[in-house]
């Protein structure tokens, strides 16, 4: 029993005739008559009565509303198919770092949705070396996060952003001043502050400002209790400047210029392995929407 079988018998059943359904079919009339015996053949029964081609039997009768459903069920499952193949449907899943999911992708997600109303996403935050053990592990479609996490060769990077480092302390700090803010603040200034150490402070390390992690009296992964900790005076510390709030009230990120360090920001994926295409599309959405928006 073939599809294009079934969709003639409707076709007949619908038009009424089978020069009719030939016509709506752009088949000739004995392509479509051969095409009804070969499926009264499978069946075992006939469909239309004999002379009068066009009126159903009553097992023909019975057959319509069974075939109508299952050409329905079809119909949907083909532009069900058809929408994902073109990215129109679907799911993706996307690690990125905190600082991403705060200040980048809000705006990426937006211009997604409008162009994708009907993908689903998932959204997990992780450090840098989190995101790309997800995406390692198939947990994400697509990861963003910080390229110096990533020494794997089956990882795929694309650079979107360089986010400056700079130090983060009470706006009541002596380190804050209108000098500091203007030329920024060399490492050797900040070893009398107590230091606290969090996941970011892995881009000083193989750099003289790496003493300062050496020294440092806390050690703070979770970002909200990194400011909690800065906010009560408890020491200071260094963050790349997508980390740090644009509206904070009591604090403020100064400029790092000896060393002068960056966060090389990126979005990534496996390498040599498809993704799928709404996946894909997001993945061409980002790039493009950042080489926009932003300057490198």
């Amino acid at each position: 029993m073939k599809l294009q079988q079934l969709r003639h018998f409707l076709f007949v059943v619908e038009e009424g005739g089978f020069r009719a359904a030939a016509n709506r079919a752009n088949r000739s009339q004995a392509a479509i008559s051969s095409s009804i015996r070969e499926l009264e053949k499978t069946l075992d029964q006939r469909l239309f009565e004999i002379g009068n081609k066009a009126v159903l039997t009553p097992f023909g009768e019975s057959c319509v509303p069974k075939i109508q459903q299952f050409l329905s069920v079809y119909q949907a499952l083909e532009d069900d198919l058809q929408a994902i193949a073109a990215g129109d449907k679907g799911k993706i899943r996307i690690a990125s770092v905190p600082s991403l999911v705060t200040k980048l992708l809000p705006s990426v997600l937006v211009a997604y949705s409008k162009k994708y109303p009907d993908i689903e996403i998932v959204l997990i935050d992780d450090n840098s070396v989190g995101v790309a053990n997800r995406l390692l592990t198939g947990e994400v479609d697509l990861a963003l996060g910080n390229c110096t996490s990533i020494n794997q060769t089956d990882i795929d990077f694309t650079l979107l952003i360089s986010d400056p480092i700079g130090v983060v302390c009470l706006k009541s700090n002596e380190l804050n001043s209108k000098s500091s803010q203007s030329k920024g603040l060399k490492w050797e200034q900040l070893m009398t502050q107590p230091f606290i150490y969090n996941g970011t402070c892995r881009l000083l390390e193989n750099t003289p400002a790496e003493a300062l992690n050496r020294k440092a009296r806390y050690t703070v992964e979770n970002i909200t209790s990194l400011f909690s900790l800065l906010r009560h005076d408890l020491g200071i510390t260094t963050l790349p400047k997508l980390a740090f709030p644009s509206n904070e009230p009591e604090l403020i990120w100064i400029n790092l210029i000896d060393p002068s360090l960056n966060r090389q920001i990126g979005i990534f994926k496996l390498a040599n392995k498809s993704i799928s295409p709404p996946a894909q599309a997001f993945y061409e959405l980002c790039i493009a929407y950042v080489q926009d928006n932003y300057l490198l």
